[in-house]
Order: structure tokens, then C-alpha cells, then sequence
């Protein structure tokens, strides 16, 4: 969960006291993002952006023009970002070429300077910034290492707490010694947790029939079974990612703390979900300043475990690699007006499908009122509504179904400017960047492969 995406789940009022902590996990988000922010925090981001500097040119010789560029960026210590031929639309004995290079100041500019004197037709393209994202799982490990704050406020419920602390100290050191491929360590919870956890599923159980979507209460009861969700018992969050992971690929990983947007979405394009294993203050069982395992098993383990829900969520995750910021911002709000507090239409009336809306009493209840605006989902609105960090939501989006909520997030995921498209390749758990004509006819290839099967398996049904 980013700070961007957080709310207050759980209700019971709004004293000084709540709203102040969870407006002070607001403004540490404003300063990670911001880029006047504090010097030692943009160090710690590993989102150095990389420019990359096009350059067309031409030549009769192909052989010595393609040595030459070469030897050019090797005595530069450039890196070689993509080199591409094709005849001339001109003239068919000519060749024209394009040289993509990782700028690096003054040896780029002394580089095209050389590259003019040697061929024709020497253009510099539009120079291309695009943000550092992870593309593999080893990549994208340490991303999800460094939460937003490593110390409660004092405003936090649990601040004065000392076994509180020291039971958050536990959580967070598990989170930032887990890799990738090891089991996630079990947490023996106290009885204290336990009745927390009572507390809020007890009094949930009673709303998911009737208020939460029909893909919820088709999961949820074979989450319980499998993981053995009780009232008296908090399932391990290694069951239940086993659970969801062998139903549509999606894993939990433990996290410290509220993770920056980029980080969280960038974590969901690879199927990871970024989960607490902290449960809320015990003086506050309905009520969290941040998200803890309580919203996170009970607000979304169910639905990363439907096929539909779980490919929009990744589609807005591998929409973000490589975005500007301020399409990080839209992204995250779009995410905040569905996987969070997303309703959809059925039949019998309007069902929660968002994790804030299912893994909390007070927001579920609150929605009941209608007193809340609701409106049809549409990505291009969503983008820009504001929403209240304190307080419950005074608008909400409704869905006809996961699939058309898929659809108008694509069409307008398709308009954030990227120079390339990615692709996730489950075989390798890893990201695929599509930017030149050897990795599309691969894809292409891959498509074929698929395509074939899929008419075969027609044409046995016949």
C-alpha cells in the first residue's frame, strides 16, 4: 500500500488525535515525491532518470558507416541503447540509421559533434527521460525494502505502547531481511492481536453477504477453508499467499511501512502484492492510520485471487513503469477509486469490490447511507478527483463489471507517454521492455504459438 492510496480503513470518528497521524503520513509522501524534497531521501529512491538521446544518419558505406559509429561510442564510454538500419526512403543505396545512447553530458554532445563530421545527414532526435524501473525480481526486491518511516509518530495509537513497538520492530525486521522464492516466516500472534482480529471479523462477516460483490463471496469462503481463516485464529500470510498465488500468480510480500506510489505500483506489475503482517493498536480494533494485515486479508486477499480483478490490478502496475511522476499521481488516484474504493453493479444493486470498502465496518456502513456520490467509472474523471484523506469517501465509483473496468483503464493507459511498451513474461517473472523490431517479432512469434493453440482447441470442440 502507498501512502498515496491510504485512508483511514477503519472508522470510529475522527479525533486530533487520528486525523493529525494520518496526516502526517501524507506529508512524508509529499516530501519522498517531491523534487525540491530533502536531498537524502532522492538517494535513497533508486529512480535516477535516464535520458536517452536518439541520432539519425545516413551513409553509402554501410560496413565502415557502422564501424565507425560504433568505434565512436566505445572511445566515449557510452551506453548502447539501440542501433537500427533501413535502405533510404530516397534513395535505395543509401542506408539510414538510428543510434540510441544513454546521455551522459558533455561526451554525448562531443560524440554527435564527431558523428557530424564523419556522416550525412546528422540528426539528433527528441531526447527521451525515462524514470529507472525494476525489471526483474532480484530488481525489484530492495524497492520493496524501504518504506516511508521506520518510527511510529506520536500521535500513532500505539506510540506509548512499548510491546507494541517492539512487536512492529519484529514485523518490519522480517519484511527487510525476506528475498524473493523464501517462505515468509510464520508469526506466532498474541491473545491481545488475536481479539483484535475477532473484534473486526466478526462484525465484517455480517456486511460480506449482502454488501460485498458476488466474486468476494464466491473466494472468500475458500480462502477460510484452505487458510484456515477463523475468528479465534489469524491466518499466516504464507497460507494465504500460496492460496491466491496457485489461483491467478499473484504473491504477498512482506513490507516495514507505507511504500511510495512507484514502488507499490511497480511491485503489481510483476503480481506482488505488498502486504503488512502488523495488525492495528488494540486501543483502536476499528480504527488504523495505515494498513495492516487486517486490510490486507480481509480487504483484498480474496480478490487477488479472481483472474479478472487480478489483471486490472497488474495492468495499472506495468502502466506505471517508466511514467512520468504526474501520471504516478493519476495512476495511484485511479487505483484509490477502484482496487481500494471500487463499487460495482449487480443485478441485486450496487456491491463493494474495493479493499477499503470490504475490510471496513465504518466505510461499508457509511456506504449504505448513500450518502456518498456515485458515479459510472471512467479513468479519464477518476484521475483528478480529489478524495479525503481523513474522514469517510464522499465519492465513489461504480463498474459494471472487472472486464469493462479493464477495458477503459487500457484505452487510457495507452495514453500515457512512454517511448516503448512492456509486457510481464510469466515464465521468468520478469518485465519485457518491447522498444525494437527484434523483441516485437519475438512477441509476435509468441502470439502465433498461442494463436495456434487456442484454433486447435476450437476446432476440437467443433
Amino acid at each position: 500500500m502507498s501512502v498515496d492510496m491510504m485512508g483511514e480503513y477503519e472508522r470510529r470518528g475522527s479525533s486530533k488525535q487520528e486525523s493529525s497521524w494520518g496526516n502526517q503520513l501524507r506529508e512524508k509522501m509529499l516530501s519522498y515525491s517531491n523534487q525540491d524534497g530533502p536531498k537524502a531521501k532522492k538517494q535513497k529512491t533508486g529512480y535516477d532518470d535516464v535520458t536517452n538521446v536518439s541520432i539519425m544518419f545516413s551513409s553509402k558505406d554501410s560496413v565502415d558507416a557502422l564501424a565507425s559509429a560504433s568505434k565512436l561510442i566505445k572511445n566515449h564510454k557510452l551506453k548502447l541503447i539501440q542501433i537500427e538500419s533501413r535502405p533510404s526512403q530516397s534513395d535505395a543505396a543509401i542506408l539510414e540509421y538510428l543510434v540510441t545512447v544513454a546521455k551522459t553530458g558533455e561526451l554525448t554532445n562531443q560524440f554527435v559533434d564527431l558523428l557530424k563530421k564523419e556522416m550525412d545527414n546528422v540528426k539528433v532526435l527528441k531526447e527521451q527521460t525515462v524514470p529507472w524501473f525494476p525489471k526483474t525480481l532480484d530488481e525489484l526486491n530492495p524497492c520493496l525494502g524501504r518504506g516511508l518511516y521506520s518510527e511510529l509518530e506520536p500521535s500513532h495509537p500505539g506510540y506509548n505502547d512499548p510491546v507494541y513497538q517492539e512487536r512492529r520492530k519484529a514485523c518490519a525486521e522480517i519484511a527487510l531481511n525476506y528475498t524473493f522464492g523464501k517462505p515468509i516466516p510464520t508469526i506466532e500472534y498474541t491473545q491481545e492481536e488475536t481479539e483484535t482480529w475477532r473484534a473486526i471479523i466478526t462484525n465484517l462477516k455480517k456486511h460480506h453477504p449482502t454488501n460485498a460483490c458476488k466474486e468476494f463471496n464466491e473466494i472468500f469462503p475458500d480462502l477460510c477453508k484452505e487458510c484456515d481463516v477463523r475468528d479465534d485464529n489469524i491466518p499466516q500470510m504464507e497460507d494465504v499467499s500460496n492460496f491466491i498465488k496457485k489461483r491467478t500468480g499473484f504473491r504477498l510480500r512482506p513490507v516495514s511501512a507505507l511504500l511510495s506510489s512507484r514502488d507499490f505500483l511497480s511491485a503489481l506489475a510483476f503480481r506482488v502484492f505488498p502486504a503488512t503482517q502488523y495488525l492495528r493498536h488494540s486501543s483502536s480494533p476499528f480504527y488504523t492510520p495505515e494498513p495492516d494485515l487486517c486490510h490486507e486479508l480481509l480487504g483484498h486477499a480474496a480478490l487477488l485471487a479472481n483472474p479478472d480483478f487480478a489483471e486490472f490490478s497488474q495492468e495499472i502496475g506495468l502502466a506505471s513503469l517508466g511514467a512520468p511522476d504526474e501520471y504516478i499521481d493519476k495512476l495511484s488516484t485511479v487505483y484509490w477509486f477502484t482496487v481500494e474504493f471500487g463499487v460495482c453493479q449487480e443485478p441485486s444493486g450496487m456491491k463493494a469490490y474495493g479493499a477499503g470498502l470490504l475490510g471496513s465496518v465504518g466505510e461499508i456502513q457509511y456506504f449504505l447511507t448513500g450518502k456518498a456520490e456515485t458515479k459510472p467509472f471512467d479513468p479519464y474523471i477518476a484521475q483528478d478527483a480529489p478524495y479525503p484523506v481523513d474522514g469517510f469517501q464522499t465519492l465513489y465509483f461504480v463498474a459494471s463489471s472487472f472486464l469493462d473496468a479493464l477495458q477503459k483503464f487500457r484505452a487510457f493507459a495507452a495514453k500515457i507517454p512512454r517511448p516503448f511498451c512492456v509486457r510481464y513474461n510469466p515464465y521468468n517473472c520478469s518485465i519485457e521492455v518491447l522498444d525494437s523490431k527484434e523483441k516485437l517479432q519475438q512477441y509476435t512469434s509468441n502470439l502465433k504459438g498461442e494463436l495456434n493453440i487456442l484454433m486447435d482447441a476450437v476446432n476440437k470442440l467443433k
